[in-house]
């Protein structure tokens, strides 16, 4: 780099500005690339998966079969947990675990966890584990209580709308 310098000015003051700002442009371009490669991949994976995952896993941790067992959202344990449909479960008790392992897609959230609402709209949206309802013994979840109840006032046509857009929307 030194030979590249010298050829563009034979002072002093000069040479020292030319190197600094070309050290300068270098390192920008190369957080510019960082920070561009590292948003692409977490937009990437953040929407392409079709279980909707947070740091606690499915459902924020929550146990999936405690739903169906005591009617509400019950927080699973690390030691009580299992990798199913690429994202980590967790469950309350070791009985929820087997149980769950004995049949998964009856116990698992409907749309991979994503909002129930959402998917009905054709696309994905997270959700909060206290915003639920069982319907035909599955289960469903939305983004919050309010989205629940606007989901609710035409479920049957919500569900049905969903279930048409869950293959094209679990590929976003």
């Amino acid at each position: 780099m030194s030979g590249v310098l010298l050829s563009i000015s034979r002072t002093n003051n000069k040479l020292q500005w030319l190197f600094a700002g070309t050290k300068t442009i270098l390192k920008m371009k190369k957080l510019i690339t960082v920070l561009f490669v590292v948003f692409t991949l977490s937009q990437v994976f953040a929407q392409s998966s079709e279980v909707f995952t947070t740091d606690e896993g499915a459902i924020q941790g929550y146990d999936p079969v405690a739903y169906f067992q005591e009617g509400k959202p019950v927080k699973g344990k690390k030691e009580f947990s299992t990798l199913w449909s690429g994202a980590q479960w967790s469950f309350s008790s070791k009985q929820n675990l087997e149980t769950f392992k004995s049949n998964p897609e009856k116990y698992a959230p409907q749309y991979g966890g994503y909002c129930a609402y959402g998917t009905s709209e054709g696309h994905k949206a997270s959700t909060q584990p206290d915003a639920f309802t069982i319907v035909n013994d599955k289960l469903y979840l939305n983004y919050n209580k309010d989205v629940k109840v606007m989901w609710s006032k035409n479920q049957k046509e919500r569900i049905q709308k969903a279930d048409e857009n869950w293959p094209a929307v679990k590929k976003q």
